[in-house]
């Protein structure tokens, strides 16, 4: 079943300079969001949310030193990052279900593991069958059991690529604190084709982020064949509705 995917940053839902500190306004602004396309019938085709970890699981995952590569063996440090995970996702399925969106979590840490090469297996044959219930699974970065290397980190950057090509997506949007790509004078770059276009002008996260900033978001969303989109929050509404926004990545 194709689907809309809709990235929340961890940027957009907390604070990523403070430890596990939401932004309620924002997430707030999300969820109605979601739930006004739901009821205006824009997103006939089905919803998958994934979100950022932000300064939940960022925050715990830089204490322990662990990345999408480079993995733990440490209980502590697999039950801190995912614990943080586990919050903040009750926190976003809190806001949503406030609005009436009929979401439900799909946790990483128990369906999803790497191989000895580092590949991610994730099944989707229940996010399937939740949306042709009428659901809207909810998946986030995690933390999850890696072949060799104890447990490593999964991105949400990395579901949504994941997820895009298992369900065959009709659209992806990645909703950020900014209004798209930007270039050296601060404007929004209307389209990128490969990554050679905005080498330059890409650099990384200034707040703690484990998983590539937005350089990593460009060059994930390149490897799509479904159209996508970085938008700010300001744009969350008109991008359910359909409409072309913030920076095309095709």
């Amino acid at each position: 079943m194709s689907a809309t995917i809709l990235k929340l940053g961890g940027s957009v839902v907390t604070d990523k300079e403070r430890p596990e500190t939401l932004d309620g306004p924002a997430l707030e602004r999300s969820a109605a969001a979601v739930a006004s396309a739901l009821a205006e019938g824009a997103l006939e085709d089905g919803l998958v949310i994934v979100h950022g970890g932000g300064s939940f699981g960022h925050h715990h995952a830089s204490e322990h030193g662990v990345t999408t590569t480079e993995g733990t063996d440490e209980i502590g440090a697999v039950t801190d990052i995912h614990g943080a995970m586990e919050t903040l996702n009750r926190f976003v399925l809190s806001r949503l279900h406030e609005q009436d969106v009929p979401a439900v979590p799909v946790h990483p840490f128990s369906t999803a593991y790497r191989d000895e090469a580092g590949t991610l297996h994730l099944p989707t044959g229940q996010i399937d069958a939740m949306l042709e219930a009428g659901f809207v699974p909810v998946l986030y970065g995690d933390i999850v059991a890696t072949a060799e290397s104890g447990a490593t980190i999964i991105s949400g950057d990395e579901l949504v690529t994941h997820l895009a090509r298992a369900l065959g997506a009709d659209r992806v949007g990645l909703c950020s604190t900014v209004p798209g790509v930007l270039d050296e004078d601060g404007a929004v770059v209307d389209r990128i084709t490969s990554f050679e276009d905005v080498d330059a002008i890409l650099g990384e996260s200034e707040a703690t982020d484990v998983t590539g900033g937005m350089a990593g978001k460009v060059r994930t969303l390149l490897e799509l064949e479904a159209p996508a989109s970085i938008f700010g929050l300001e744009s969350i509404d008109s991008f359910l509705a359909g409409d072309a926004v913030g920076t095309s990545i095709e």
